[in-house]
């Protein structure tokens, strides 16, 4: 799954011969996980007509996951997160979200027939430590965090960064490049390196997982 470590991994064997359209797919799938207490991440469509996945990458929504951030507070499960993660920023999916939400986004696309074709797998899953991120409200989320991205064009010489999400502005975020650079030989006296990119210049952007 392109490196991806989800925490919770369903699958469903479905037939369907309709046209595929994705986005139509997508607005389902909000559909559904809306009613379920969740939100949709991320749906990718892959494969060939013998070997077709659809993969829905879930969480809980923001009401749900400020509801487990207080208990865990409350039960002080805060202290087991990895570092630099906050509770609320988790997916929260458990193996019984995955299987709800599978059952009813299955349901919907065998009826009203969105998959074309005829069998396909449904993989249900969250979006993983290493998940991706998409635009500024997702930039703002995981603000601190660690973060590898690519550019469309290069900034300062270089398409590919890694570091921490130190700043997010209107148009633009700000990476904090001193924050991998202190992992190796020069620890002492660290000063912050920080590089502004745009939103606009973004091709893809992942949390980097600390653990």
């Amino acid at each position: 799954m392109s490196g991806r470590k989800p925490t919770f991994l369903l699958l469903q064997t479905l037939t369907s011969t309709m046209a595929l359209n994705l986005e139509q797919i997508r607005a389902t799938a909000e559909r559904v996980a809306a009613s379920h207490g969740l939100d949709v991440v991320e749906i990718e469509f892959q494969g060939g007509s013998k070997h077709r996945i659809l993969r829905a990458f879930i969480e809980k929504n923001a009401a749900q996951r400020a509801r487990l951030a207080e208990e865990a507070k409350v039960g002080g499960a805060e202290a087991a997160l990895p570092s630099g993660v906050e509770i609320d920023q988790l997916a929260g999916i458990t193996h019984e979200d995955c299987q709800a939400f599978s059952q009813d986004f299955g349901t919907v696309l065998d009826v009203e027939e969105l998959i074309p074709g005829a069998e396909y797998t449904l993989e249900v899953s969250s979006p993983g430590l290493d998940r991706k991120l998409y635009g500024e409200s997702d930039y703002r989320r995981f603000a601190g965090s660690l973060v590898k991205l690519q550019t469309f064009e290069p900034v300062a010489g270089n398409r590919h960064w890694q570091g921490r999400l130190t700043e997010v502005k209107e148009h633009a975020l700000g990476l904090d490049i001193s924050a991998v650079r202190q992992k190796g030989k020069n620890k002492k006296n660290p000063a912050s390196e920080t590089i502004e990119i745009e939103f606009a210049n973004i091709e893809k952007a992942n949390l980097v997982p600390e653990i």
